[in-house]
């Protein structure tokens, strides 16, 4: 029922000039009451009902005109209706067939209006019965002759149209409803590409709340860290351009996903660079951010590990990662122009994370003291120094925070170590139980090599003294 009403006819700016009515019904009842006048020789009763129903019918025919359907006026129609099949005493052909139109329009009205609709249709209706009878109105015989075949075939003909009416409705809105669902993939497709250029606390709540976005910020207290990777200069000058971007997006792929696991803002990505920063829009607490930036700047260190190995065989030797991390004020929010908005952050302590991760010597995760005051009781730290850093005018005090599970008091999950000839990664983490027998084999070939070896550089050795 809901969705035959949302299929009812609407006058637009489209279809000004176009002919548009609403209630055939009025045409059949104008119709009923004139042929029973001429039926009945325009005895009193019929011409009495012929002037009840004709000058309200007439009026609606004008007034509604290139005008929407409404509440009022389907009463009306209804009303009329009723009072014919009243005052033909419920007769059998034409009471059915006006009883069809009436049931037509409750059916395509509001559906809040169907009871009230249906109510007034049968009080009406009972009401001019009894008129009828209590006039004692014998004289139209509407059982019989050509008069019900003629408004039964008129009605029929107006159902008909209601119904060409509903159809052409429905495959118009099913045209509609397909073009709107493209034009949605459409825009969902582009806003899944968007959304990759700008981090998800970001847009998350533009499009959650569909808040207004303007050029603004505010001072707020931040964990930030700034990454590189060391020696990537050097071998970007050794590197054909495709080796290159292969590295660096398999690079920041990875750093991506656990930057992600973690809950940074991923600010931007600057060469082989990358800055993120943990307590906007979104934040734990100075703390539990503090914390947060740590344990990623370790999953992050750990993962290159893993990187360098897979490097190695492909013959790229030496890259490390290199991390900056301090805790501060800085200003963060959207910076740029109405046309152009980049969410980002500024201040001395932006600076300030940029200066220590360029302190850090490879590998190493090196923090402020305002970070360490934070971490220190959960993470292991070692003083690196006072360092003498640009821009700033005294010398700034940093730790580098140790591997938590190699200062744990627990065996490490890692060995990594590499000499000339010699790479030995093991992540212990990522074995697998079933696999253990194998590594041993494998180990135990490499320890019989490396016995055969040393004897030949032995004999070698005693021969020539060198």
């Amino acid at each position: 029922m809901a969705f035959l009403h949302t299929l009812r006819p609407k006058i637009s700016s489209e279809n000004i000039g176009v002919y548009r009515f609403d209630y055939p019904e009025v045409f059949v009842l104008i119709l009923t009451v004139i042929l029973l006048a001429l039926y009945s020789e325009f005895s009193p009763t019929s011409t009495a009902l012929l002037i009840v129903v004709c000058l309200p019918s007439l009026m609606i025919l004008i007034y509604n005109y290139r005008r929407r359907t409404s509440f009022w006026t389907s009463n009306i129609v209804i009303i009329l209706l009723s009072v014919v099949i009243g005052s033909l005493q419920f007769c059998t052909v034409m009471s059915f067939s006006l009883a069809s139109l009436i049931g037509i329009r409750i059916i395509i009205s509001s559906s809040e209006n169907h009871l009230k609709l249906l109510t007034v249709s049968m009080v009406t209706a009972v009401v001019f019965y009894y008129v009828s009878v209590l006039l004692n109105s014998t004289d139209i015989d509407c059982n019989e002759g050509w008069l019900p075949a003629t408004v039964l075939l008129a009605t029929i003909i107006v159902i008909m149209c209601h119904f060409r009416h509903v159809y052409h409705g429905y495959i118009s809105y099913e045209v509609r409803a397909q073009q709107a669902a493209g034009r949605l993939n459409t825009m969902v497709s582009v806003i899944n590409k968007l959304t990759r250029f700008i981090p998800p606390q970001i847009w998350e709540p533009i499009v959650r709340a569909d808040s207004p976005v303007s050029v603004s910020n505010k001072r707020a207290k931040l964990t930030i860290m700034f990454s590189d990777i060391v020696g990537f200069t050097e071998l970007s000058d050794s590197l054909s351009a495709d080796n290159l971007a292969d590295i660096l997006n398999t690079y920041m792929h990875c750093m991506t996903i656990i930057a992600n696991k973690h809950g940074a803002v991923i600010d931007k990505f600057i060469g082989d660079g990358m800055v993120c920063f943990f307590g906007e829009p979104d934040s734990r607490g100075a703390r539990q951010d503090a914390l947060d930036c740590v344990a990623m700047a370790i999953d992050m260190r750990r993962e290159m590990r893993t990187l360098r190995q897979k490097w190695r065989l492909m013959g790229f030797e030496g890259l490390y990662l290199r991390i900056g991390i301090t805790t501060g004020y800085c200003h963060v929010g959207n910076f740029g122009s109405n046309s152009r908005l980049s969410y980002t952050l500024i201040g001395k302590e932006a600076n300030l994370a940029a200066r220590l991760e360029a302190a850090a010597s490879k590998g190493d995760v090196l923090i402020s003291e305002s970070t360490y005051d934070y971490i220190c009781h959960d993470y292991e730290c070692e003083y690196a120094g006072a360092y003498q850093l640009k821009g700033f005018d005294g010398k700034v005090s940093a730790w580098q925070v140790l591997d938590p599970d190699a200062n744990k008091g627990r065996l490490s999950k890692w060995v990594d170590h590499t000499l000339p000839g010699f790479n030995l990664h093991l992540n212990f983490k990522d074995m697998k139980s079933g696999d253990y027998q194998e590594i041993r084999e494998g180990l135990n070939f490499a320890l019989e090599r490396i016995e055969q070896e040393k004897k030949i550089a032995d004999l070698e050795f005693n021969k020539t003294g060198k």
